[in-house]
């Protein structure tokens, strides 16, 4: 009878939404988290200690730590992973698993710890984190990329939270990010730009958030069921160029939204079925000019 695999103790550097998020989710699927650290003195400390207390965890600062867990995940900004590194590197460090979760950044913003003997890799949640909200993590592509043991070990993790992890190449993470970027925060400025926009129709933006709600249900629906060129409709799809002529007249008192929509049609042309191409082409590179 094959042994069942031991689990790793884990320690989360950092109690920000991420590091919340994840202590929660990992919590549930019966890891053991040992440790929340971050600063003694930062404001983040009392955050800390309240999710130690829920997770049934530590909160230390990181000098203090222990640092007895099997993996450490660092859940700290961009910026502040290689500094946390750094400032953590006197610690034992052989055999464990350190995994940071930038998207951007490949598992080298470790590089000073894997030179110490541990494995490390990056695992980016494909998913968006706020204050006013603790995601669930089950259904969730985790962009990864490092030393294969910190891979191995990630993968069960991220399958046991219910996510599935996809290997990516160190240089390929920029583009990955990018694609994130998109698809969420991106995905936002399109919406404060409609928001805008309805404002000249005299659509409040309250009104507007509510109203919009079902047809975006439906066009993700349709976008998840059918693909970006069957859920396409419009003016465009239709090669209507006099309403399109109409719209960017609308929007010359809202120059980022005309800008907006002037990149978003021109990307449409280009990459989802429409009629009389040429000419909208033709007249999107002129509202440029």
């Amino acid at each position: 009878m094959l042994r069942p695999v031991k689990r790793p103790s884990i320690a989360i550097i950092g109690s920000g939404r991420l590091g919340t998020a994840l202590a929660f989710c990992l919590t549930r699927c019966g890891y053991s988290i040992n440790e929340i650290v971050t600063r003694q003195r930062s404001s983040s400390f009392a955050s800390a200690r309240r999710l130690a207390r829920e997770v049934g965890a530590r909160a230390s600062s990181g000098t203090a730590a222990r640092f007895d867990a099997d993996l450490v995940w660092f859940c700290v900004p961009d910026s502040k992973i290689a500094q946390a590194a750094r400032e953590l590197s006197d610690n034992n460090w052989k055999g464990k698993i350190a995994l940071h979760s930038s998207g951007v950044l490949p598992s080298d913003a470790l590089l000073l710890l894997r030179k110490q003997g541990a494995h490390v890799a990056s695992a980016h949640p494909l998913m968006t984190f706020v204050k006013a909200s603790v995601p669930d993590l089950s259904g969730v592509m985790f962009a990864a990329e490092g030393d294969a043991p910190a891979l191995r070990v990630a993968r069960r993790i991220v399958r046991d939270m219910g996510g599935e992890m996809v290997v990516l190449r160190k240089r390929d993470k920029a583009a990955y990010h990018a694609f994130a970027t998109m698809v969420c925060p991106l995905l936002l400025s399109l919406l404060a730009c409609a928001e805008e926009t309805a404002g000249l129709a005299g659509i409040s933006r309250r009104q507007a958030r509510r109203r919009v709600l079902p047809i975006i249900r439906q066009t993700l629906w349709n976008y998840s069921e059918l693909g970006p060129a069957k859920s396409f409709t419009g003016p465009i799809v239709r090669g209507d160029a006099p309403t399109i002529r109409l719209h960017l007249d609308a929007l010359a008192k809202i120059t980022a939204a005309r800008n907006a929509y002037v990149a978003l049609a021109r990307a449409a042309v280009k990459y989802l079925p429409s009629k009389n191409r040429q000419q909208l082409e033709a007249m999107l590179r002129r509202s440029n000019s």
